[in-house]
């Protein structure tokens, strides 16, 4: 028998496939908060398995230029995300998975069109399926780019968060739309490559005109959307370039954005075309001012009277939401949570699927600050407990508990599921002010008669808390 000979190709080959398996692990592990750290430090370490074997490529280890050029512009890349990614407020995280998403979209378009023009060149005429495949990349891959990018400054109050409309706004995204079809299927019936840079602009374009009108408390659905399209342009990319490990990845990047679009807009009770089209989030119909509407008065206290409360109920329930991620409130409202667990009161956090701004946001706030992951509950477990709790601590959330969604047919957030807050027989509301939440609407939880606020920084009323429950 001839002895087999294990080659540099076949090497890279099963390096490929342990990466491949490695990102499918990642993903497993970042479906719980607990295995979340792990999750991407195998997704990490897959990463850069598959980086390194690329180098063993025959294009860059016998091309000296390629080769420099690769490693200037990994260094290039570390040098600038290493410190965003370290340094970035969590309240920004969102805007940091938006601009590196659309980073991303954007080199899947680059790689395809450089990979057409580097077949024209060699006066080589690339199959239909080829040029099909380049010209998805392109499509996909720019409206991720421009889409992220128009995403991040609305994220990062560069421009208004509010949907921005003018009339007429559906029928030019559809016209442009449509002139993209009849470019793509120009290039695959005539072969030309001017086609591509057409495509290439309007595309861009329609990244930018169809994020747009989408308001600021959709937006982190929309990152997701475009997260998902990311992938699909990068599974493109591995089509173009025969490379089975883009096309594994950039699938599962692809399908598990879209698993989570869906389970946002799940978690917000409305459907995808609703939240893409709907402009949500244009009008603002709260009219409080800092201490509340004066046709409808609301009941605030101090934090002395209710550290007293907090110290002698039986169950206190803490929801979270994007004011605490603001404040950077998440070690003091453990620090509360320990205080009334040692005077033996029942706590734990209620955590509402997309309280903040990105799914998991304030899990992974909370576990930074080290609180137990089984005091952090999810909204359909906290839910059958609300009506025994004795108070529930609403700090810094307000759609997430707003009761219109069940009460309140033609809210816009009517049949978005909630934590109910309403429920327990006390409740306390910290808030800076009497403004609405990213949906813009009024909540009626602030006027119960049930409902105490406490206005002011969110961190710094926790403090006061923790120092009445400990004096009590």
């Amino acid at each position: 028998m001839m002895a087999t000979t294990f080659t540099l190709a076949d090497a890279r080959d099963l390096a490929y496939l342990i990466a491949i398996a490695g990102f499918i692990l990642a993903l497993k592990g970042l479906s719980s908060p607990r295995h979340a750290r792990q999750g991407n430090l195998v997704g990490a370490a897959a990463a850069a398995l598959a980086i390194g074997m690329t180098f063993t490529l025959p294009e860059l280890r016998n091309s000296g230029t390629n080769l420099v050029l690769a490693i200037i512009a990994m260094i290039f890349g570390a040098v600038i995300a290493v410190p965003v990614a370290r340094f970035v407020k969590m309240t920004a995280m969102p805007q940091l998975v938006a601009i590196f998403n659309g980073v991303g979209g954007g080199a899947a378009a680059l790689i395809a069109i450089v990979e057409l023009l580097h077949l024209h060149f060699l006066g080589l005429q690339p199959a239909v399926y080829v040029t099909a495949e380049v010209l998805l990349g392109v499509l996909i891959g720019s409206v991720s780019f421009s889409g992220s990018a128009i995403a991040f400054v609305k994220l990062q109050e560069l421009i208004t968060g509010r949907p921005i409309t003018y009339p007429g706004q559906q029928v030019i995204n559809g016209l442009v739309g449509i002139v993209i079809v009849a470019m793509i299927l120009l290039a695959l019936v005539t072969g030309s490559i001017a086609y591509v840079w057409v495509i290439l602009v309007l595309s861009l374009v329609l990244g930018v005109i169809f994020v747009l009108p989408i308001g600021g408390a959709d937006v982190p659905v929309l990152i997701s959307l475009l997260n998902s399209f990311t992938g699909l342009a990068v599974a493109a990319s591995g089509f173009v370039l025969n490379s089975a490990l883009l096309i594994v990845a950039g699938t599962l990047v692809g399908a598990s954005g879209i698993l989570l679009t869906r389970l946002m807009s799940a978690a917000m009770g409305r459907s995808l075309p609703n939240i893409l089209f709907s402009a949500f989030g244009a009008v603002i119909t709260a009219t409080g001012g800092e201490e509340g509407d004066a046709a409808r008065p609301v009941r605030a206290g101090t934090p002395d009277d209710v550290g007293v409360l907090l110290a002698y109920a039986r169950k206190v329930v803490i929801i979270p939401g994007y004011g605490l991620a603001v404040a950077q409130a998440q070690h003091t409202a453990r620090e509360l949570a320990e205080a009334l667990k040692a005077r033996g009161v029942e706590t734990f956090f209620a955590i509402h699927p997309v309280a903040g701004r990105m799914p998991g946001h304030m899990n992974v706030l909370l576990a930074e600050a080290n609180v137990p992951y089984d005091e952090l509950k999810e909204m359909d477990e906290a839910n059958p407990e609300m009506s025994t709790a004795d108070v529930a601590l609403v700090v810094g959330a307000n759609d997430t508990v707003n009761p219109a969604a069940k009460s309140t047919p033609g809210s816009p957030i009517y049949g978005m599921p909630i934590i109910h807050a309403d429920e327990a027989e006390n409740i306390i509301f910290l808030k800076r002010s009497m403004r609405p939440g990213f949906a813009g609407i009024d909540n009626d939880l602030l006027y119960d008669p049930k409902t105490t606020m406490l206005f002011g920084d969110a961190k710094d009323t926790l403090q006061k808390l923790v120092t009445a429950v400990n004096d009590a």
